[in-house]
Order: structure tokens, then sequence, then C-alpha cells
């Protein structure tokens, strides 16, 4: 089992930055990806990013493609999200995820953490 805890979120203006961190304990070397989804009130949960743990692979919603940037310390067992220009609709609950599962990077995680709240005033 993989726990996974979320830190980085919080209120702030359109147009601002902040930078999630997501670390990871127990049996890591099972994570093979790692990522983030989020979730909205009142919809689903969705994809964001994921990076391959040798790093060789990235991937993004094309809502996030530019201002997202998924990056990971490997000797932390860690993955950072660090999101710039943000918009009121990039509001949720982000989760982090983590797995073995390199063949689809946008599939939903088997391991997740509790969430980090992301505000965005306009």
């Amino acid at each position: 089992q993989v726990q996974l805890v979320e830190s980085g979120g919080g209120l702030v203006r359109t147009g601002d930055s902040l930078r999630l961190s997501c670390a990871a304990s127990g049996r890591t070397f099972s994570m093979y990806r790692m990522g983030w989804f989020r979730q909205a009130p009142g919809k689903e949960r969705e994809f964001v990013a994921a990076i391959t743990w040798s790093g060789s692979r990235t991937d993004y919603a094309d809502s996030v493609k530019g201002r997202f940037t998924i990056s990971k310390d490997n000797a932390k067992n860690a993955v950072f999200l660090q999101m710039n220009s943000l918009k009121p609709e990039d509001t949720a609950v982000y989760y982090c995820g983590a797995d073995r599962n390199v063949a689809f990077l946008r599939a939903r995680f088997t391991s997740w953490g509790q969430g980090t709240q992301v505000t965005v005033s306009s």
C-alpha cells in the first residue's frame, strides 16, 4: 500500500501561481506512475497531469497544457504540480495518485491521497 499526502493548496486570485506537493510513503517501489486529478463541486474527478517514475513521459489535460508543469523528486518520493496563470475554472480539490500503470497515463489511479483544495477567485 502506498500512502500519499498532498499539500500546497490555498486561496489565490486569477493569474496567480501555486505549487502542489505530494509525498509518498509505504510501498513506493510500486509507483511507476504518479500524477494529479481534480474534482470541482458537482463534477466528476478529471485528469490533470501525470508523469512516469523514470520521468521519460508526461501528459497533461488540454485545459492546463502550457500553464501547469508536473515534476518529481525520486529521492524524496515526491511529485509536484506547478500551476501558473490560474483561472477560476481551476478551482477544485486536487488529488495525488500513484500506481504501476504506465500504459495509459490518463487512467485513474489505484492509490489516492486525501486531496488539497485550490480556490481561484476572479
